[in-house]
This record gives C-alpha cells, sequence and structure tokens, in this order.
C-alpha cells in the first residue's frame, strides 16, 4: 500500500503542500463541464492523460496529500490505517475508463505518477504507458534492461537489487543474460526511467489535450509535463479535488471525484467501460493480453537504446541542438532527476 511504499523512501522534507482543503463543483456545473470535456476529447487529435493518487483512492489506496493522505496526517503525527494490499487492489472504475478511452481510439498515451501497478494490470497497454516513478509489481535486468511484471510485490524500492537474476537467453542459443534484476520504484533523489520520461515528453509535446487525474501536480518533473502541451499550443483539462499548482493554466477544472466524471464521460461518449477479470498484462497495443504474470519484452536492444535512437532521430529531423558532435546524445538530456527542472517552462498566455 502508499503507506508501505512512504514508509520505504528515504527521510526528505519538501513533500509538498499537504492537507489542502477539497471543493466540491455542483452536480449540474459538474454536468456541464463533463459536457465539455467530452466535445474536447471528440475534437482532439491526440489525448495524453496523467494520472496521479487521486484515481486510487476508490480502490482503496490512500493518496499522499489529500486531507487523510498518507503525507497529511504524518504531518500531524497520525497514521492512516486500512486493510487492503497492493495485490488485492482491483483498479478503479477510471483505471477500466481509461483502458475504454484507448481501445475506442481516443487515448493516445498514458503518464502515471503512480506505482500501485493498476493501470498494467488492468490491461492498458504497456507501450502507451509511462510510469514515471516506477511500478511495485516490475523488476528491471540492470544489464539488458528486460523487465518482469510479477504477480506479487517485489519487495524493494530504490533502483536495489531483488535477489533474482534475469532468464532472458541471448540470441543464437546463448547462455542466459544472468544479469541482476533491481527494483524499478525510485526514491526521492533516484533519476527518473530514460525511456519513459522521454516517451512522456514526446508524447506531451504533441498533445493536443491534457487531461489530469487527480494530481496535484507537485513532483517535478512529472508535475510539469501537461505545460508541456499548452506551450504547444494545447488544451489543459485539470480534473482534482484540491487546487494544483498549475490551475492557472488550465482551459477546464473540474472539482469532482474522478469516477464521477469518467463515469459522465463514458456515457456521454457512447463508451462501455470494460469489465475488470482479474490481473492483466498487455505489452502492446497491437497484440492481444497475457493473462500470466513474468511476461518479458521481445529480445532486442534496451529501451535506453530505443529511446536514443528514437530521439537522435527526430532530433536529426528538426535540427536540434541536443546531440553531440558524434550524434548521440548528450547526457543530461536522458539524465534527468526528479528534483532537477526547476526552470519555470515559458507559458504563453494568449492560447
Amino acid at each position: 500500500m502508499s503507506v508501505n511504499y512512504a514508509a520505504g523512501l528515504t527521510p526528505y522534507a519538501n513533500k509538498g503542500v499537504c492537507g489542502l482543503p477539497e471543493h466540491f463543483d455542483s452536480p449540474e456545473e459538474l454536468k456541464a463541464k463533463v459536457e465539455t470535456l467530452a466535445q474536447l476529447i471528440k475534437e482532439s487529435q491526440y489525448l495524453v492523460v496523467h494520472s496521479g493518487a487521486g484515481i486510487s483512492t476508490s480502490a482503496g489506496i490512500p493518496d499522499f496529500r489529500g486531507p487523510k493522505g498518507v503525507w497529511t496526517l504524518e504531518e500531524k503525527g497520525e497514521s492512516p490505517h486500512f486493510d487492503t494490499t497492493f495485490e488485492d487492489a482491483r483498479p478503479s472504475l477510471t483505471h477500466m475508463a481509461l483502458l475504454g478511452l484507448q481501445r475506442a481510439g481516443y487515448l493516445k498515451y498514458l503518464i502515471s505518477q503512480n506505482v500501485d501497478g493498476l493501470h498494467v494490470r488492468s490491461g492498458f497497454p504497456r507501450d502507451l504507458l509511462s510510469e514515471l516513478h516506477g511500478n511495485m509489481f516490475v523488476e528491471e535486468c540492470e544489464k539488458c534492461g528486460r523487465q518482469y511484471v510479477r504477480e506479487k510485490v517485489i519487495g524493494v524500492m530504490g533502483l536495489k537489487p531483488t535477489g533474482r537474476y534475469c532468464e532472458v537467453v541471448r540470441s543464437r542459443g546463448l547462455r542466459a543474460c544472468r544479469g541482476k534484476l533491481i527494483s524499478t520504484i525510485l526514491d526521492w533523489e533516484d533519476a527518473l526511467p530514460d525511456r519513459d520520461l522521454n516517451k512522456a515528453d514526446d508524447a506531451s509535446r504533441r498533445a493536443d489535450l491534457a487531461l489530469t487525474l487527480g494530481t496535484s501536480l507537485q513532483i517535478k518533473p512529472s508535475g510539469d509535463l501537461p505545460l508541456l502541451t499548452k506551450r504547444k499550443g494545447g488544451k489543459l483539462v485539470i480534473v482534482n479535488l484540491q487546487s494544483t499548482k498549475h490551475d492557472k493554466h488550465a482551459h477546464l477544472r473540474m472539482h469532482g471525484y474522478v469516477d464521477d466524471v469518467m463515469k459522465q464521460l463514458m456515457e456521454l461518449l457512447g463508451l462501455e467501460i470494460p469489465k475488470w477479470d482479474g490481473p492483466t498484462v498487455c505489452e502492446s497495443s497491437t497484440a492481444t493480453t497475457e493473462t500470466t504474470a513474468d511476461v518479458k519484452p521481445p529480445p532486442g536492444v534496451t529501451a535506453k537504446e530505443k529511446v536514443e535512437k528514437n530521439f537522435v532521430k527526430e532530433e536529426r529531423k528538426r535540427g536540434a541542438s541536443q546531440l553531440t558532435d558524434d550524434g548521440s546524445v548528450k547526457e543530461e538530456t536522458v539524465s534527468v532527476k526528479r528534483e532537477r527542472a526547476d526552470l519555470p517552462l515559458e507559458i504563453n498566455e494568449e492560447k
């Protein structure tokens, strides 16, 4: 649970503003706003969703900065109490609605700050998902980059070894890789995963509509990614009960439970919310889903190598200056830390 996750992090003082009051739109006002959102989605060519802890509270996983959030209670000297585990938590209505939006062709990419694994366990395609802070169910080979999705939580955090080894057999029948498997969960000062961050950055720049659900947008650089869409001329819609860091940049601001918003939205779009039949892993948006654990990406180059290759290709098209003389990506481009990116993005308020 998020309590165990929070307790496993190293001590860190700057956890953002906690315990802000919640605000609720009237039923009539919320209905009108959902209708506006539905129209924006119909007109959108590239919708990107940014999800935070608020989409998992109805699944029994507490958030961090809400009135009863883990860190809010911590500041008061109190401890949250609940019974659910990560393994027992079921994807919420919002998790499944996002899967429905993706299958219908509306949702092009999903960016999550959550570590609870519910997006993956819902069956959302992993090739269209960036989990910027890791996944409690995923471990990765530090040698070849292969990832394993497990049925149980990994049990360690902070990119530490899990005690297991990579079993991927190399090409031409050579012996298994045997690289050490490490947790994908980040600690405060750990660098965000290159593959996920670069794909999230690219999707945010391509998007003409960014929808944030259940996040206060306080953690950097994750919380600033929606501003990339705004800076490129797209629209930003924020759904959160508390005020967020970027409210002033929102084209539409909605105060309501995300499940209520998504239920009304799916009805207006004429879409059914998929039924959840148990933990399901889908590696690719073009492949069938897998109901077994330990799913491995196909052999080939590592995730970082793929990212760098695609990045170089795109940057050459744009004639960008983020490449070294030999054509490789500058190290700082693919080594972003959570506490970096402090410079504010330039926002054109007239758009």
